[in-house]
Formats: C-alpha cells, sequence, structure tokens
C-alpha cells in the first residue's frame, strides 16, 4: 500500500513530534508500506521519512519546483516528482495515495487534511483517513469540528470519516484494515 503522509516542516517543534514521526515511519516501512510525501527533510516530514529509510522503505518526494534549493528537500528519497504548483502537488499526492495520515503540523497540513476529508464526504474517494495526534496537538481541531457538528455547520457523518490516536501502531493498524 502507499501511504501520504502530511506534517510539518519546522524543526523548532518539542522531540516528542519526531520522535512519533520516526516511529510511525518505520512502523509503515516493516509493514511494507511505501510513503509519498511532501519532500522535505525538516520537521514531521523529515522525521517519517528518516524512520522509513531505517527499515529499507520506499519514499516518493512530491515537491512544487519552487523548493528546489539546497538544504530544503529530503536527500534519501527513492523517487522525487516535480509540480509546477502546490495545487498540482497535492492532487498528485492524492492519485499516488491508498491511505491518507496526517501528523502535527501547520496551516499546509490543515489544508491538506482539509481537502482530502472534504474530498471524502463528498465521495470523491473513499480512501482511509488517519491523524496521529501526538501530545494531543489535535485535541482543539477535533474539538472546533464538534462544535460545527452540534451548531449544525458540519454534517456528523464527516466524523465517521477519519480516525484519531497517538499510537503509530494504531495508525497502522486501521489504515491496513480498511485498505484489507
Amino acid at each position: 500500500m502507499t501511504v501520504c503522509v502530511y506534517g510539518a516542516a519546522s524543526n523548532s517543534i518539542d522531540k516528542q513530534y519526531l520522535d512519533d514521526g520516526e516511529e510511525l515511519g518505520r512502523k509503515l516501512a516493516c509493514n511494507n508500506h511505501s510513503v509519498v510525501f511532501g519532500g522535505g527533510a525538516a520537521g514531521l516530514m523529515g522525521a517519517v521519512a528518516r524512520g522509513i529509510k531505517e527499515c529499507g522503505g520506499k519514499i516518493t518526494g512530491i515537491i512544487p519546483s519552487f523548493f528546489n534549493v539546497d538544504g530544503i528537500l529530503f536527500d534519501g528519497c527513492d523517487e522525487q516528482v516535480f509540480t509546477e504548483t502546490m495545487r498540482i502537488r497535492k492532487q498528485t499526492m492524492e492519485e499516488m495515495a491508498d491511505a491518507f495520515i496526517i501528523t502535527p503540523g501547520g496551516v499546509g497540513t490543515f489544508d491538506e487534511f482539509f481537502e482530502i476529508l472534504t474530498l471524502r464526504s463528498l465521495k470523491r474517494h473513499n480512501k482511509p483517513i488517519a491523524i496521529l495526534n501526538t501530545l494531543g496537538y489535535y485535541d482543539g481541531l477535533l474539538s472546533f469540528i464538534r462544535d460545527g457538528i452540534a451548531k449544525g455547520f458540519i454534517s456528523q457523518s464527516v466524523s465517521e470519516l477519519f480516525f484519531v490516536s497517538d499510537s503509530a501502531g494504531e495508525i497502522t493498524d486501521y489504515i491496513e484494515k480498511q485498505c484489507s
């Protein structure tokens, strides 16, 4: 299975986030899954990539051409695909993936999560979505979604379209069960 992993590009975060990202990468690789990701060397993108490579897994970076500068990209990718824009990058990642994992991240990660969630809610795909909630990072976002449901802005069924855990093992088990 090919898993798309979204996440932070920042290294200015608690070490636990990076450790959990590396653990996720190891779990995916040890279970013979390949990863498609944003191609970055820093933050959770780099942590997941390092974990994948540590266990001999395959990783593909999908990179907008303007990011192709020294020090930005993970140099251990088995394949790098360069795109013209961020929109094409997201579309390429979506098309290549059988499942999606959202790790802690910033506005780019939020954008990726909400786009892939919206597409699933519109039945444009039926691929599993899982959120790695390290240190409760996504608790506020999950509360926001529950509030939107309570106030009638978001359908209750949306909450059933993704899985949340702080465990890389549980996340991996979930996507495997959903794709089998």
